[in-house]
């Protein structure tokens, strides 16, 4: 088994993280914000707790209705089926951001996008900002972030241990792939987009022993054989189901175009379709639908090992498993093979949690859930501490099923990089933009438009599921819009402590649409 290359443990690792975070304090503004330090849990107090693991995994750009035990055809998806089986499974779970920077950062920091600062997908997060991994080694949890975090800086936010695609690439040069290294480059919007979304289902050009899930399941079951003095808590982040949707060339074929259909595209999709998809043909179409589903049962695959060597490790009884999603994904539906908007396929996730003997098994909730969510949840159910200004819930009591047990009554997600929010209840959704502000994502139309100035879609998912019928000026639903347009300022509102004041004067919507302006850190 390959060793990991980095490891800090005891004593020692904690004193070279504080050191880090001395050299990282001394680095002029521009490269770290140098905000107060956060409030962090006494090293003279003990931990307390049940000295269980924790282990989250993490899939990129995995949408919540491609699981087989939601009822999707293709079956891609038998070991999380599995997992769900043996534990709970949220089955309207929504990501606090549809892309991947933030929504990560909100899963580790408990906070939403814009109060931490990260609503973009370049943002560093910034080390004045509290996370999951300083919180845990300062209580005396081991640490490790392994694969995709979006830190998009050099600090690892308090993972002793952290590995990512450079530790990788190392890997594919000390020991050269059976059959060759093909991989050949993704280019993002350079080229057609047919190519960089694998129209035509091709491998990465790698064994699955060289893949880079593969990589980054060896390195956390090497760890998880090792003998632990202290409990551990672990991230791992795969980097698929992600465009363009790498599988080892073992995988080629596994789903063929011709199992998928192409989903309709309205007048009016056609008029808001990102211009980079207006070429693909219902054959791409198809195409890249599998490839999307081969990198998904792939990366299943992955999270299948390393379930079984937790499993045989004997330390499932003492460690909690949260499966995720960072956000979802668009495979043709409104003509968009993307997240980046508000569409159910974009922002609903998959979220799964399991523990043996603690979390009784075979269950699923239907209460709506967030991203934030999953922080004080976890802390909770492994009876430690939670951090101050954590901004989601406990879903402790919907998880257990006690009686009158509910989650949100309404969720929240935010795209800033398009000045959008969302709130969605049981059955509405409603959508806010303030039309100001020019795509720089890469997802314009393909004849600009007119900024349309600010705007509201409201959509009622019970009868119109597919979210085709803008409600908003519907004189029955005016209370419905209202009541929806209160919970997304009070939202916004009442999570912005230590960042920019809203400006007195405003109106209940200007206020929002202030609000909605990016002001990363």
């Amino acid at each position: 088994m390959r060793q990991l290359p980095v490891r800090q443990s005891g004593n020692a690792g904690r004193a070279q993280a504080l050191l880090a975070r001395i050299v990282l304090a001394s680095i002029p503004l521009f490269f770290v914000n140098a905000a107060e330090p956060p409030t962090r849990p006494s090293k003279a107090r003990p931990r307390t707790g049940a000295n269980c693991n924790l282990l989250i995994i993490i899939g990129d750009d995995h949408g919540g209705d491609t699981l087989g035990i939601n009822g999707d055809p293709r079956q891609a998806t038998p070991n999380l089926d599995a997992l769900a089986r043996q534990g709970v499974l949220f089955d309207r779970a929504f990501c606090n951001s549809p892309v991947c920077t933030p929504s990560r950062q909100s899963l580790i920091t408990g906070k939403l996008p814009h109060a931490i600062g990260v609503t973009q997908l370049a943002t560093r997060l910034s080390d004045s900002v509290l996370t999951m991994g300083e919180w845990l080694c300062d209580l005396d949890y081991q640490t490790l972030a392994i694969g995709k975090m979006h830190f998009n800086g050099p600090s690892t936010h308090g993972f002793e241990t952290r590995l990512d695609t450079p530790d990788w690439k190392r890997e594919l040069r000390a020991h050269p792939p059976r059959g060759g290294d093909n991989r050949r480059p993704w280019r993002p919007f350079r080229d057609p987009a047919r190519e960089w979304l694998n129209a035509e289902a091709r491998s990465e050009g790698l064994p699955v022993e060289s893949m880079q899930s593969t990589y980054f399941v060896d390195q956390a079951i090497h760890y998880l054989k090792e003998k632990h003095d202290r409990p551990f808590a672990m991230i791992v982040g795969f980097h698929d189901p992600h465009s363009p949707f790498c599988f080892p060339r073992e995988w080629e074929g596994r789903f063929r175009p011709g199992q998928f259909s192409v989903p309709p595209v309205s007048e009016q999709d056609r008029r808001e379709q990102p211009a980079v998809f207006a070429a693909l043909s219902p054959e791409d179409v198809r195409g890249i639908q599998a490839a999307y589903y081969t990198s998904l049962s792939f990366m299943d695959s992955q999270v299948g090992r390393l379930i079984r060597a937790l499993d045989e490790s004997g330390l499932s009884s003492q460690t909690l498993v949260v499966y995720v999603g960072d956000n979802g994904y668009m495979l043709g539906q409104h003509g968009r093979f993307e997240k980046h908007c508000f569409y159910e396929p974009a922002v609903r996730i998959p979220l799964i949690m399991r523990w043996p003997g603690q979390i009784s098994g075979n269950r699923r909730v239907n209460e709506l859930v967030e991203m934030v969510d999953v922080l004080p949840t976890v802390l909770h159910l492994m009876q430690l501490p939670l951090p101050p200004g954590l901004q989601g819930i406990d879903l402790q009591p919907v998880l257990e099923g006690k009686p009158g047990a509910a989650a949100h009554e309404v969720i929240f997600s935010e795209y800033l990089e398009n000045e959008e929010a969302m709130v969605r209840s049981a059955r509405y959704k409603l959508i806010v933009g303030t039309g100001r502000r020019l795509r720089q994502d890469g997802y314009q139309t393909k004849r600009p438009l007119p900024l349309p100035g600010p705007y509201e879609r409201l959509y009622d998912l019970e009868s119109d599921p597919g979210e085709s019928k803008n409600l908003s000026d519907d004189p029955r639903l005016r209370s419905v819009n209202e009541d929806m347009l209160n919970h997304m300022y009070t939202r916004l509102v009442s999570t912005r402590e230590g960042l920019e004041p809203i400006p007195p004067g405003l109106s209940r919507m200007e206020a929002i649409e202030w609000c909605l302006v990016p002001r990363d850190r």
